[in-house]
């Protein structure tokens, strides 16, 4: 959880680096110690523009870094942005990811590659056995996570084949099951996938965690725009990481949303 001191005004900070990770996806290192644990946010601030909140896919003693996709006109105006500009941030907010037993599977689809980034690194310097299962649509928006492999068990997926296993990252995550004694099952990406990963943690018996993304706007749970139905909870302060004991009392996993407005928004 996050201070009190952190939910004021936002710490204006430098870009440290930007390095391109695939088509409209870049990290965006900042010179901060952020301290913040794997699967938290923070909010990032443009003056003029808006801001939003981002997951944390990297962290050190001196800086951390968000691996962002660029998906309308803030992250446009944000990739724009050069080595030794400026932002505001905010945070680290919300619930983070309880690491658990020896061996675990992580499931990352599409952008959910960031927060479970941080958690493999926080995992294999524990000694935990890691197997990172990473499903994006096609080659061109999968982020290279090869540097990774050497310490953890890398596997990819993509809809189309063009790199890795043709196919869902629930599939991979089902023959592991099979042959694995999993310990935990943590997954980020998009809800249908993640209610699919729950389904799988039931049928063999494993531990799930999941952060469930909603729209959020002021971080530290006063403005209720991030609430579920129907247990009304925030996931900018209950969550955004929860346990699948959690998830199964929420009416609506991996049915819909809400957009800013409070409309409904199928999936």
């Amino acid at each position: 959880m996050c201070d009190d001191h952190k939910t004021e005004q936002p710490t204006i900070v430098e870009i440290l680096n930007i390095k391109d990770e695939a088509k409209d996806i870049k990290t965006f290192y900042f010179k901060y110690n952020l301290d913040a644990k794997p699967g938290q946010f923070f909010i990032l601030w443009l003056p003029g523009i808006n801001e939003k909140p981002f997951g944390v896919s990297y962290q050190d003693e001196d800086k951390f870094g968000a691996t962002i996709c660029k998906v309308g006109p803030f992250t446009d105006e944000l990739f724009k942005l050069k080595k030794g500009d400026k932002i505001g941030i905010r945070g680290p907010y919300g619930t983070s990811f309880e690491l658990k037993g020896k061996n675990i599977a992580l499931v990352a689809g599409g952008y959910g590659v960031a927060p479970l980034s941080f958690l493999a690194d926080e995992a294999i310097k524990k000694g935990i056995i890691v197997h990172f299962i990473y499903g994006a649509k096609t080659k061109k928006v999968l982020v290279n996570c090869d540097k990774k492999s050497k310490k953890c068990k890398v596997h990819y997926t993509t809809d189309d084949g063009t790199y890795g296993l043709k196919g869902f990252t629930t599939e991979k995550l089902k023959e592991i099951l099979e042959k694995e004694k999993i310990d935990c099952i943590y997954t980020v990406g998009p809800e249908v996938m993640m209610k699919r990963v729950v389904e799988l943690s039931d049928e063999f018996k494993v531990d799930c965690q999941l952060s469930l993304e909603r729209y959020i706007k002021c971080g530290f749970g006063i403005c209720g725009q991030c609430v579920v139905d129907d247990i009304g909870i925030r996931m900018c302060k209950e969550g955004p990481c929860i346990d699948k004991k959690l998830v199964k009392k929420i009416s609506e996993f991996g049915k819909y949303k809400r957009d800013a407005s409070g409309k409904k928004v199928e999936f």
